[in-house]
This record gives C-alpha cells, sequence and structure tokens, in this order.
C-alpha cells in the first residue's frame, strides 16, 4: 500500500492509500506501485486511474505533475473532475482552452513550430481522452 494524493487548484479530490495508479505521463503512461524509485512526471491529459482495495477511482487530468516518492503519489493536476461527474460541457470548455492555445503559439510561432507541435499534441491527446472517457470532443482546427 500506499499513499495517494490528487490535489488540483480548486480543492483536495482524493487522499486514500492506493495499491497502484495509472498515470497519464507525457513521456507514455506509467503504474505506480509500493517502493516505486522516486520519480517526478508532468501529465498530458487523460484518465488517471487508481487502484485502492476492490475499487478502482478515475479522474479526468488536463495536465500538471505526479510526484512519486517513497511515501506514495502525490498529483497536481491543473484540472481534474472525476471521470463520472465529466460533463460534455466541461471536456467542451478544456477543448476551447487548448484550442485556444494552438491558435496562440500558431500566430506566435515565426518559423519555431516547437510550441504549435506541442499544443498540436496537447489537441490530440484531449481528442484520445474524450473517445477514452465516452465523449466526443470538437474537431480540431489545425
Amino acid at each position: 500500500m500506499m499513499q495517494f494524493d490528487l490535489v488540483s487548484p480548486e480543492r483536495s479530490l482524493a487522499s486514500m492509500d492506493a495499491t497502484a495508479v495509472q498515470i497519464p505521463g507525457a513521456d507514455g503512461d506509467m503504474t505506480v506501485m509500493a517502493d516505486h524509485a522516486p520519480t517526478i512526471t508532468t501529465l498530458r491529459p487523460g484518465v488517471l486511474k487508481v487502484e485502492a482495495g476492490n475499487d478502482t477511482h478515475e479522474y479526468v487530468v488536463t495536465g500538471g505533475f505526479a510526484e512519486i516518492g517513497a511515501q506514495g503519489v502525490s498529483v497536481l493536476a491543473e484540472r481534474a473532475v472525476a471521470k463520472g461527474d465529466m460533463t460534455q460541457d466541461q471536456l467542451d470548455a478544456m477543448f476551447d482552452e487548448v484550442q485556444d492555445v494552438y491558435n496562440r503559439a500558431k500566430d506566435a510561432a515565426q518559423g519555431d513550430t516547437g510550441p504549435v507541435d506541442d499544443a498540436a499534441k496537447l489537441l490530440a491527446d484531449m481528442a484520445a481522452m474524450g473517445s477514452e472517457i465516452g465523449l466526443s470532443t470538437k474537431q480540431p482546427s489545425l
């Protein structure tokens, strides 16, 4: 067992003993179990899954980071919503934010496509997350 905490800027969403935490990391998905090597990873939009006893708790996250240590996992999410509470309106608002980031990056690019590529990846991650939770995202305008 390990301690799991999920915090967003608005509030603490979860604090529990967990056996495993599946994290949508920016560099790929990872599963954390007790005694995992200390690590910090950034999050991409996706579904964070926490196994606690016989229950699995799922949260939609859009970014932030996870700190993994000897005592457990702390996730500081830019935005987090329990998957069961996620609505189409919330997903649309999240998607609109990312579309705005993409448009601003494209306007400011002046030959540097790195931020544009990063924002396009965020849009793709948002679309994949929508599919995973059973909601549909708008079509990105790239």
